[in-house]
């Protein structure tokens, strides 16, 4: 990277908000592979951020690399002061009275700062411009804009401070890793499945916005797509590839019959070396569905216990310590703890903080986010 003057603050007019040059994107990945390359080698993680701009989710423009740089500066010649990135995601929000419209939201991730050039606001004055740029980024004829998401790891007050409020609920249960030998009515889902699945999920979603809301508030949901599933099923085929040679054949469990089924997808994350026991890595439920969630409590339940014991199983058969499940209803947080399951619960203070901004805030007030779950981390 190049030379900066130093004297330059969060304030400076003479900062812009730019995308970084093909060679400037290795310079990035190279710097930030200390936070994020999780159990891969470098020159692994540098391949599979290359790679994780060509799938879905991403592919096409989908997802956009940011900048802070001196204006007028000159590519792979610059100073990275900051650097983030975002997705253009599918939402739907509400109205309290059940009308609909598509809107996008963009999720931004892996916001980072050369150590070099930190105690200036730089990822501040980043994301502040940013936020506004995002209006109408990527926007075709009659759609709107309406927010961001973040996940934040350090902690609600920093980026509350430039507009991204935590959402009111962090929640997750963590359920151990275990082998269960015998789960009768479960079928394992596999990669083939999924689309009708999320396409099924995306219709109830819409036939649920569509009523009354129950809070009186507007209500906004990121579109659990295909899209979705396929970006996090991605980035671990990348990763067990390298790690062990094969892929994960199993994404998730559903059980039941039509109308009143329960399935789960998940994908499989692996932070740091999978030898050791524990190891650290997780299998993260990334979407639960519940048709029909308001039907006998013992059948729930008892379907609901398979789906965590078959992630259990998955988990155990990986060697990941755990399994979990972000923003569990209140209802299913009940059931567990009826369930003869080890298990524990979660409200996170510090890493994986969903944090949203919200641009009709002020007129409208903050929505209720449904579904903040994995699928739309990123």
């Amino acid at each position: 990277m190049g030379s900066l003057d130093t004297s330059l603050t969060e304030t400076a007019p003479e900062l812009q908000l730019s995308h970084p040059s093909p060679g400037e994107c290795q310079t990035i990945w190279n710097i930030i592979s200390e936070e994020w390359r999780d159990a891969l080698s470098l020159d692994e993680f540098m391949e599979e951020s290359a790679y994780l701009l060509t799938v879905p989710l991403a592919k096409d423009g989908g997802m956009t690399m940011w900048v802070l740089v001196e204006k007028d500066s000159v590519p792979d010649q610059r100073a990275i002061l900051a650097t983030c990135e975002s997705f253009r995601e599918r939402a739907l929000v509400s109205t309290p009275e059940g009308k609909i419209e598509d809107v996008v939201v963009h999720g931004i991730a892996s916001v980072f700062c050369d150590p070099k050039y930190r105690g200036k606001g730089y990822p501040k004055r980043m994301l502040s411009q940013l936020a506004q740029v995002l209006r109408t980024w990527q926007l075709g004829a009659g759609e709107k804009c309406v927010g961001s998401v973040l996940y934040s790891d350090i902690g609600k007050k920093y980026y509350a401070s430039i507009g991204w409020k935590a959402a009111p609920n962090n929640t997750h249960i963590e359920f151990p890793a275990h082998l269960h030998l015998k789960l009768d009515g479960v079928k394992m889902l596999e990669g083939k499945d999924l689309a009708q699945l999320c396409k099924e999920d995306e219709e109830m979603a819409r036939k649920d916005l569509a009523k009354l809301s129950t809070t009186g508030r507007q209500r906004m949901m990121i579109i659990p797509d295909h899209d979705h599933m396929l970006w996090h099923h991605c980035k671990v085929k990348f990763a067990t590839e390298r790690l062990f040679g094969g892929v994960p054949r199993f994404k998730g469990a559903i059980v039941g019959e039509p109308d009143s089924r329960i399935w789960a997808i998940w994908t499989h994350r692996f932070y740091d070396d999978p030898q050791p026991v524990p190891s650290g890595n997780v299998l993260h439920i990334l979407r639960l569905v519940i048709e029909d969630p308001g039907r006998d409590s013992e059948v729930l339940q008892a379907q609901l216990q398979l789906i965590f014991q078959s992630a259990q199983a998955e988990a155990a058969s990986w060697n990941l310590d755990e399994v979990d499940l972000w923003d569990p209803h209140p209802r299913v947080q009940r059931l567990v703890r009826r369930m003869d399951i080890e298990h524990a619960m979660f409200e996170r203070e510090e890493e994986g903080i969903a944090s949203l901004y919200w641009y009709d805030e002020e007129e409208k007030g903050r929505p209720d986010w449904i579904a903040n779950e994995r699928y739309a981390w990123c």
